[in-house]
C-alpha cells in the first residue's frame, strides 16, 4: 500500500484544478438525457406513435447502427434508444481527463516533483482513476434521479444511468493503461480515442441490421454492446454490469502493474531510434514539426477513410427511417438542411465528423504547449529559429491536417455512397464539398487553442472546453429545442448544409474570426515569456 501514500492529497489536488469543468461536464450531459424525455413524450405522446416509431425509426438499420437497438416501446426505452451516442462521449471525456491527471503530469515535469515528497509511485494513477470513476457515479445519479422524477421507472432510471457511468469508467481504465504505454500524452490520447472509437465501431457492426443481423455476437466484444444489452426500461439485465466491472478491475490492474515498471517519465514502449543523420527534409521548423506531428496524422487520416465508409453505406437507410414519421423529420431537417432527407443526414454525419477534425485540429495545436511545457523550446528558440517559425511548423498542422481530413472523410463516403446509389460522379462532388464546409468552423476551435496558448498558456487546454461545448450543442441542440441564440453559438451551426442554397459570408466570418484569434495567439507568444511549466 505504500505506493498509494498520498492518493487522498491528489485526490484533492484534481478536484481543485478541475472545480469548474468537472461539475459542468457531468451537470451537463446529465441534463441532455432528462430533456430527452418531455422532447420525446412530446413528439411520441401515446402507445400508438411510440410503437409507429418502434416499426419504423427505431427498426431502421441506420439508426440501429448509430444508437443501438430499441428494447421498449415505453417513453423511457425510445429515450434510452436516442441517448445511445451519449456513452461514447462520456468515454472520450473520461479518458481525457485521466490522460490530463497522469500522462500530461509527466510529460509538463509536475508528477517528478510530486514524486520527491510523500507520495507514492501508484497515487498520481489512482487518484485520476478514483475522481474520473466517481465523476461518472455522480454522473448515473444525477441521469437516475431526474429521469425517475420525470414519471420513468427507477428501475430502468437506474440501469440507464449505470449505461453513461459505465462507458466511462471503462475507458478511464482504457486510458489508464495507455498513459503507461508511451512517453507522450499525446500518444496516450490518440491510443485512448482510438479504442473508444475501435469498440464503438464493433457496436454499429453488431446493431446495425438489429436482434437479426448475423454480426449480433460482435455486441458482446464491446463494451458498449454489453451497456446497450443491459436493456434499460427493458426488462433490466443487471448481468451485464458484472462484465463492466471485470473488465475495468482487468485494466486498473495492469495499469497499476505497467505504472510500477517504468520510470517517471519514460514508458513501457521505448520510443524508436532515428537515424544517425537527418534528412534534409527534416531541417526547420517544418521538418522539425513533421516529425512530431506526422505519425498521429496518418492514424487520424486512417480513422477517417474508415469513418467516412461507415457513414457513406448507412446513407442508403435513411430515408426508409424517416418517411413515414413527420416529426423526426423534422429533427434531422431542422440540424441537416431544408432538402432530401439523405441531404439532411449527411449534413447532421458531417457536422459530426467536423466536430471529430476539430479535436484534432486542437491537439495539433496544442503540441506547442507541450514542447514549451517539456522544456524543449526554449533550447530551439536560443538558435536563429524565431518563435513565429518554430510555431508555423505545428501550426501547419492545425490548419492543413483538417483540410486532409475532411476530404478523405468526405471522398470516402462520397464514393461509398455513390457506389451503393449508382451515381458515384454525383455524389462525391456533392459530400466532398460538404465535408470541406466544415473546415472554417473547424479552424475557429484550432484556433481558440491558438488564442489561449499564446495569451494565456496555463489555460490553453481549457480549448477542449470549447471544443466540448460545440459537440454538447451540435449533436444535442436540436432534440433538445435550444433557442437560436444558443445553437448559434457553436460554429458549426453556420456552415452550410447539404441540399441548401450555399452562401460563403458564414464561411468567410469564420475563417475571419480564427485568423483573428490566431493572430491574437501569436502576438501573445511573441511578447511573453516561457513556461516551463
Amino acid at each position: 500500500m505504500s505506493g498509494l501514500v498520498g492518493t487522498g492529497g491528489l485526490i484533492r489536488l484534481i478536484l481543485r484544478r478541475d472545480r469548474f469543468l468537472l461539475p459542468g461536464w457531468v451537470v451537463v450531459i446529465a441534463l441532455i438525457p432528462v430533456n430527452f424525455v418531455a422532447a420525446t413524450d412530446k413528439l411520441y405522446p401515446d402507445a400508438v406513435d411510440r410503437l409507429h416509431y418502434a416499426r419504423t425509426t427505431g427498426t431502421n438499420p441506420t439508426f440501429l447502427a448509430l444508437y443501438g437497438r430499441l428494447f421498449s416501446t415505453d417513453l423511457g426505452g425510445i429515450v434510452a434508444q436516442r441517448s445511445g451516442f451519449i456513452p461514447v462521449v462520456v468515454g472520450l471525456i473520461s479518458a481525457l481527463t485521466v490522460v490530463r491527471h497522469t500522462r500530461a503530469e509527466e510529460e509538463a515535469g509536475r508528477r517528478e516533483l510530486l514524486g520527491a515528497t510523500v507520495t507514492g509511485r501508484g497515487a498520481g494513477l489512482a487518484a485520476a482513476l478514483i475522481v474520473t470513476m466517481a465523476a461518472n457515479l455522480v454522473l448515473a445519479a444525477l441521469l437516475t434521479a431526474g429521469t425517475t422524477a420525470q414519471g420513468l421507472p427507477f428501475a430502468g432510471s437506474l440501469a440507464f444511468g449505470l449505461q453513461l457511468a459505465a462507458g466511462g469508467c471503462v475507458f478511464a481504465a482504457v486510458a489508464g493503461v495507455t498513459a503507461q504505454l508511451g512517453e507522450s500524452a499525446g500518444a496516450a490520447r490518440g491510443a485512448a480515442i482510438a479504442a473508444v472509437g475501435g469498440t464503438f465501431a464493433v457496436r454499429m457492426a453488431a446493431d446495425v441490421g438489429g436482434a437479426g443481423n448475423s454480426l449480433s455476437w460482435l455486441g458482446w466484444l464491446s463494451p458498449f454492446g454489453w451497456t446497450n444489452r443491459a436493456r434499460a426500461y427493458g426488462g433490466e439485465r443487471w448481468w451485464t454490469f458484472a462484465l463492466v466491472v471485470a473488465l475495468i478491475t482487468v485494466l486498473v490492474a495492469a495499469a497499476g502493474a505497467l505504472s510500477a515498471r517504468r520510470d517517471v517519465g519514460a514508458g513501457i514502449l521505448p520510443p524508436r531510434l532515428g537515424p544517425a543523420e537527418a534528412p534534409a527534409r527534416l531541417s526547420g521548423a517544418f521538418g522539425l514539426g513533421w516529425r512530431l506531428q506526422s505519425r498521429a496524422l496518418y492514424g487520424w487520416l486512417a480513422g477517417f477513410l474508415a469513418l467516412g465508409v461507415v457513414f457513406g453505406a448507412l446513407a442508403g437507410g435513411v430515408e426508409d427511417m424517416v418517411k413515414d414519421n413527420p416529426d423526426l423529420k423534422e429533427i434531422f431537417t431542422r440540424l441537416g438542411g431544408q432538402s432530401a432527407i439523405t441531404d439532411a443526414y449527411f449534413a447532421s454525419v458531417l457536422s459530426i465528423v467536423g466536430l471529430i477534425v476539430a479535436a484534432y485540429s486542437v491537439t495539433a495545436a496544442l503540441r506547442l504547449r507541450t514542447e514549451e511545457a517539456a522544456q524543449r523550446a526554449e533550447p530551439l528558440l536560443a538558435t536563429a529559429t524565431g518563435r513565429l517559425r518554430w510555431a508555423s511548423g505545428h501550426l501547419v498542422f492545425a490548419a492543413l491536417g483538417p483540410a486532409a481530413a475532411l476530404a478523405v472523410a468526405g471522398a470516402a463516403a462520397g464514393i461509398t455512397h455513390g457506389l451503393n446509389s449508382g451515381d458515384v460522379g454525383g455524389q462525391l462532388p456533392r459530400v466532398l464539398g460538404a465535408a470541406m464546409a466544415q473546415l472554417p468552423a473547424v479552424w475557429l476551435a484550432g484556433a481558440i487553442a491558438v488564442a489561449l496558448f499564446g495569451a494565456v498558456p496555463r489555460l490553453a487546454p481549457a480549448a477542449w472546453a470549447a471544443v466540448g461545448l460545440f459537440t454538447l450543442i451540435t449533436m444535442f441542440g436540436a432534440g433538445l429545442d435550444l433557442s437560436r441564440w444558443a445553437l448559434d453559438v457553436s460554429p458549426f451551426t453556420h456552415v452550410p448544409k447539404l441540399g441548401q442554397d450555399f452562401t460563403i459570408a458564414p464561411l468567410a466570418w469564420l475563417t475571419a474570426i480564427a485568423a483573428a484569434l490566431s493572430a491574437v495567439g501569436l502576438a501573445g507568444l511573441r511578447r511573453r515569456d516561457l513556461a516551463g511549466h
